[in-house]
């Protein structure tokens, strides 16, 4: 595993406070690999860049002159990668054991996975539940509603327990394991999503041609917080972000079924 090449990018906006655990978790955990870490930066206002620079020299960190979203915030680092495996990750995540190590691991030996996500978990250890389904209206919005709150657990494949390694539709933006190649051919997010949507839509690209796991043997903690609920500006991005996603695969499924039915009229 020691000659196994594996890159790591964090996307930062203003997360001085939580950055440091972060990273040193990471490479506290991280063994085995050689694993080379990115901080692509969203210009942040505050002293999140210095902090890195001070406390971890050896990590490669990319200033950026704008907040271009967290998706084209990792798409920075795609021309740079010369690894086998690359891992996203979110600020607010810690690591409690080698995670990235027992991932790779599984991708080599399972050579039709192209992206790969471990369990994920709250501060006090109580599950997330992030394997999801393709985001629909009924899941996502109609879910919102008292009537309709068993949608939000069908959504979350809560009510399935996995317990084992499992296919999803879906690996959180939060974190997850990608081969580079893959996150290269596909150019990795779809810079129309600002935040939101934009895992989901790599998630379904990724599938067409390779298989997503949900491997629940390892975790990481996630410190969650649910900015598309807390604000109207969050709720205004979630919303827009949405409608993308809809327009973008309802036409890409109307056109498959299109062409098929010419395919059946010849």
């Amino acid at each position: 595993m020691n000659s196994i090449k594996v890159s790591g990018c964090i996307v930062t906006y203003n997360n001085a406070e939580i950055i440091e655990d972060c990273i040193e978790s990471i490479f506290r955990e991280t063994k085995g690999i050689d694993f080379h870490l990115f901080v692509s930066d969203n210009h942040s206002s505050d002293d999140t860049v210095q902090r890195i620079r001070d406390k971890f020299p050896e990590v490669e960190i990319i200033q950026n002159l704008s907040n271009e979203g967290f998706g084209q915030g990792h798409n920075k680092v795609i021309d740079m990668l010369d690894s086998q495996y690359h891992v996203i990750i979110n600020p607010d995540i810690k690591l409690c054991q080698d995670v990235i190590t027992e991932l790779v691991k599984y991708m080599e030996e399972n050579p039709l996975v192209g992206q790969i996500g471990p369990k994920v978990v709250n501060n006090d250890g109580t599950e997330q539940h992030l394997p999801k389904r393709d985001p629909s209206i009924r899941y996502v919005i109609l879910s919102k509603f008292m009537p309709f709150r068993h949608y939000r657990r069908k959504y979350t494949r809560e009510e399935e327990h996995l317990k084992d390694v499992t296919r999803v539709d879906s690996c959180s933006g939060c974190f997850f394991v990608i081969r580079t190649d893959v996150f290269k051919k596909l150019r990795g997010f779809d810079k129309r999503f600002f935040m939101y949507c934009e895992d989901a839509d790599l998630s379904r690209r990724i599938r067409q041609n390779w298989e997503l796991i949900f491997y629940p043997y390892c975790q990481v903690i996630h410190d969650w917080k649910r900015d598309n609920t807390g604000s109207i500006k969050g709720v205004f991005i979630f919303l827009r972000s949405l409608i993308k996603y809809f327009v973008k695969w309802r036409k890409e499924i109307f056109d498959f079924l299109h062409f098929k039915k010419k395919k059946l009229t010849k």
